[in-house]
């Protein structure tokens, strides 16, 4: 029972014992003045009636009888009796009937009992007979009777009053304990939230309290994950640049490259400053550092243009670039290399060569050890032309691909036609349980029996702005699917897409017709997409939560340091890129990392995946250092 029902209970309990108890006091109060009132008038009655008596002249039995049948007869007498000095009755009236104006229950209940009036008659010195008087108490019933009902009514109207107020009290009062309430299932759903305190100075000390909770479990986890952070960049970046290192880059673009959800094509580039040691000799050291970390800038915000592009510092001289989806690799050297010449130039004018580029374009499933020969090949040739020089493979080496017309062409048309599916891949617990499925959107090529999978049509979406309707397609065939399908279902959605405000509208409308499902859905996006659009990440993981559904970050890891921002949105899972998985058995500094970033997912309530698992190997080591389940080639049903 809730506080406030025994609240209730207590205050209803002790109105209802006030009452009996002032409503007993009352009634037997005026029962008590009553039946004296009563005493009195049957003794002022009887002697009255019995001197009335005494001084007729005419004292015979019927004159007697007569007078006091008359006397009876108005009406305000119950009982008249005249008994002789013999005790033999000579006259005697009593009224039998019943009261209707007065409940019988109610005179069963309280009855009246006062003293009957009697006196002696007279003639003369000789006494006639004695005479008993009692008065009618039908009219002190009815007084009583109507006294109750007006004291029960104050009763009730000053009851239902008091209840009025004190409703409105108790809402003033449950309204900041509510509020803690809210504020505790909040922290349980992973949701940290701070409230104003109220002015009651036992509940604000109470909110003060939870607040105060709140702040250092906020402090906590920003603590944490600054520290893992740290550990993550020590492990997996250049300590110079910033830039992932070697390992990191080539698990992501191998990943990238196996991945059946990959771009099918995209463009590898290789830079290669000029001799270190001779920078350093000619600027010295710290211009040098100052120099590559100004080249690592540049390289991050080309990649930025372009969702899915990575970058690498792969050897104190070298840095990888890998930009899937984009296979006009010559534009792209071209591009990055007039732009770091002429960026370098305004801070380095005394130097001439500052590097060489080769390109290569590369197609989903090459070997990865082919694409980085192929691109040392043009960066040799690149040396060749001379200072600051780029050169690309040829373009016969890039597949026939669509135009940009011919890809908005087809999207459309497949979103007419419905020529969309949604093919699932397990995802199983760290024990080996099936956990949940998550959906990858097909979509259908020209050719009826060709299904292109999303890195074939993402990125051309992307550029057309059609990834929302992809996206509400995805749900749409995910919910379809929950309705004959068991367990769970997951499906990414696009950073452009929950900025879409149409988007959002038609996928709110959308779950409002499956309320019943809705908790079988889970909805992620990728960690970059979702700190891009914080806020209208946290706004779409208030509006799934209030359907029911499950929300996580897809390729998570990678920015850590900014998780905390994120601690009001309720994540209920995290799946952790690849890059940090593979190798992992053979990796302490990696295992350390890994193993701290599920304790801090851990203690908020948060759920860890890892994906794109590969190796039986890495699979057995997923369970020790905390993971909570897995998705991945290794993984087999």
């Amino acid at each position: 029972m809730s506080l406030f029902r025994q609240l209730w209970l207590a205050i209803v309990s002790l109105m209802t014992f006030i009452f009996i108890g002032s409503f007993l006091i009352s009634v037997l109060s005026a029962r008590g003045y009553l039946e004296q009132q009563l005493t009195l008038k049957n003794i002022d009655n009887a002697e009255s009636l019995a001197l009335a008596l005494s001084q007729q002249p005419n004292k015979d039995p019927i004159a007697v009888a007569l007078i006091l049948s008359a006397q009876f007869d108005t009406g305000h007498y119950q009982l008249i009796r005249l008994v002789d000095p013999e005790h033999h009755v000579v006259v005697e009236h009593q009224y039998k009937a019943t009261d209707h104006a007065t409940p019988a229950w109610f005179v069963r209940l309280i009855p009246l009992r006062a003293t009957e009036g009697v006196a002696h008659v007279q003639d003369g010195w000789r006494q006639l007979g004695t005479l008993t008087v009692v008065s009618h108490n039908r009219f002190a019933y009815q007084e009583l009777w109507q006294g109750a009902l007006k004291l029960l009514a104050w009763f009730l109207t000053a009851g239902l009053i008091a209840g009025g107020i004190g409703s409105l009290v108790m809402r003033m009062i449950a309204r900041p304990l509510n509020q803690v309430v809210g504020q505790a299932q909040a922290i349980s759903d992973r949701q940290f939230i701070t409230l104003p305190e109220p002015r009651t100075l036992e509940l604000k000390s109470v909110v003060r309290a939870m607040n105060e909770m709140v702040a250092r479990l906020k402090q906590f986890f920003s603590e944490e994950a600054a520290r893992l952070d740290s550990l993550r960049r020590a492990v997996n970046h250049d300590p110079v640049t910033g830039l992932a290192n070697r390992d990191l880059f080539m698990n992501q673009f191998q990943d990238s490259l196996n991945h059946k959800e990959s771009p099918a094509m995209g463009t590898f580039l290789l830079l290669r400053l000029q001799s270190l040691d001779n920078l350093n000799r000619q600027i010295g050291h710290s211009a040098t550092n100052q120099l590559l970390n100004s080249i690592a800038n540049h390289l991050n915000e080309f990649c930025k243009r372009h969702s899915m592009g990575m970058t690498a510092r792969v050897k104190g001289s070298d840095f990888a670039v890998a930009i899937p989806g984009v296979s006009d690799h010559r534009t792209l050297a071209a591009t990055l290399t007039q732009t770091l010449q002429q960026q370098l130039q305004v801070n380095w004018p005394s130097i001439v060569e500052y590097f060489h580029l080769g390109a290569v374009a590369y197609q989903r499933g090459d070997p990865l050890a082919s694409i980085l020969a192929a691109c040392d090949q043009m960066l040799a040739a690149a040396e060749v032309k001379g200072a600051n020089a780029w050169h690309a493979a040829p373009d016969n080496q890039i597949p026939n691909i669509r135009s940009a017309e011919a890809w908005s062409a087809l999207i459309n048309n497949a979103l007419e036609k419905q020529s969309l599916k949604l093919v699932f891949y397990p995802i199983d617990t760290a024990e080996g349980q099936p956990w949940h499925q998550e959906g990858f959107l097909r979509l259908q090529a020209e050719d009826a029996s060709q299904w292109l999978v999303a890195g074939d049509f993402l990125p051309m979406a992307l550029r057309h702005k059609l990834s929302s309707n992809l996206d509400l397609a995805a749900v749409a065939h995910a919910l379809e699917a929950l309705q004959t399908t068991p367990g769970d279902i997951a499906i990414n959605l696009c950073a452009e897409s929950i900025i879409d405000w149409g988007f959002r509208d038609k996928l709110t409308h959308l779950l409002n017709r499956y309320p019943n499902l809705c908790a079988r859905l889970l909805v992620e996006v990728t960690e970059y997409g979702a700190f891009r659009q914080p806020d209208a990440y946290r706004d779409l993981a208030r509006t799934l939560k209030t359907h029911g559904c499950q929300i996580g970050l897809d390729h998570a890891g990678q920015q850590l340091s900014q998780w905390p921002q994120f601690a009001d949105a309720g994540l209920d899972y995290l799946k952790i890129d690849y890059g940090f998985i593979r190798g992992v058995p053979q990796n302490a500094q990696n295992q350390e990392f890994l193993t701290g970033l599920c304790k801090m997912a851990h203690a908020m309530g948060i759920k860890v995946i890892a994906e794109g698992v590969q190796e039986e190997s890495e699979l057995g080591m997923l369970p020790i250092l905390g993971f909570d389940g897995a998705t991945g080639p290794a993984i087999q049903r």
